[in-house]
């Protein structure tokens, strides 16, 4: 996949607008499924973007899907759904899944998706948008080597570091860990911080002690100027999604018979705080938490 192709991408939001710039970037041909969740795509359709309707117009015109959705509901509706994408799947198209799933609905795509005579990689994304935008993604890739080092090039127009997972579904599983930990730890850091408005400790000292010992990490620093001044603006991921993730995480656990009781009771807080502000972003649980129950 060194040479141009058709692309077609499922999901213009935060992240799938940075990974359509820059295959456009690329010279990749993008065509793209209309949907009221995408951001504005204006500037992509002036750099020669294209717009389908249906899902599976979009993959009848492409080489190559990149799915960029909110989990597997969505991902089960876009592909298996009625004028989903196997109704227009060619025989030899590359799908990959870079949304955040769970495992075993992935298995359950990727076997529809080979029947009908495609492939398919797991590829769930790790950063944020600001480095969709500047095509340093991580991707963590569930699948066969092969196939991930034949569209390793088309991968790699939006992502900085390709990580081999496994087999199908082991980026999905490699996902929700990472995603359980940064998420736990946001949601612990949270309520600590909560407390410490409570108790009459200073913010700004509290996040200097945490950066100078053990609480240091990316999670704090995407945390810390809300903690400090109320700007949100490092960590714009939603509770909703927050909420979701570590649904995710969960139900995969309860299914390997993993230990699970630190992740249920994060999982409950975030529930809880989606429950009222599902579209605030994690930081803000700093602020429902600090409530006075």
């Amino acid at each position: 996949m060194t040479e141009a192709k058709r692309v077609g991408l499922i999901g213009v939001g935060r992240m799938g607008h940075g990974i359509a710039a820059n295959l456009l970037r690329h010279g990749h041909r993008l065509g793209f499924l209309v949907h009221p969740g995408n951001r504005p795509v204006d500037d992509l359709v002036a750099r020669g973007a294209r717009s389908f309707a249906r899902a599976a117009e979009l993959a009848a015109a492409s080489d190559a899907l990149i799915l960029c959705v909110t989990g597997s509901p969505e991902v089960e509706d876009v592909v298996l759904g009625p004028g989903g994408v196997l109704s227009g799947l060619r025989p030899g198209t590359i799908v990959v899944d870079c949304s955040t799933a769970i495992p075993a609905s992935t298995l359950r795509v990727a076997a529809a998706i080979e029947a009908a005579g495609g492939e398919f990689l797991d590829a769930p994304m790790t950063r944020t948008p600001k480095e969709a935008a500047e095509g340093r993604l991580n991707l963590l890739v569930g699948g066969d080597p092969a196939l991930l080092e034949r569209v390793r090039p088309l991968l790699a127009c939006f992502a900085e570091n390709l990580v081999p997972a496994g087999p199908v579904g082991a980026g999905h599983r490699l996902k929700l860990l990472h995603n359980y930990v940064s998420l736990g730890f946001a949601t612990v850091l949270a309520e600590a911080a909560a407390c410490a408005r409570r108790v009459g400790v200073d913010a700004g000292v509290f996040v200097d002690v945490l950066a100078a010992g053990g609480g240091n990490g990316v999670v704090l620093e995407r945390m810390r100027a809300f903690i400090e001044s109320g700007d949100d603006s490092r960590f714009l991921f939603t509770l909703a999604n927050a909420s979701k993730d570590v649904g995710y995480y969960t139900a995969m656990a309860r299914e390997a018979g993993a230990a699970l009781a630190t992740a249920t009771a994060v999982g409950e807080t975030l529930a809880q705080a989606a429950r009222g502000h599902p579209q605030l972003p994690v930081p803000a649980l700093v602020e429902l938490l600090a409530v006075p129950t």
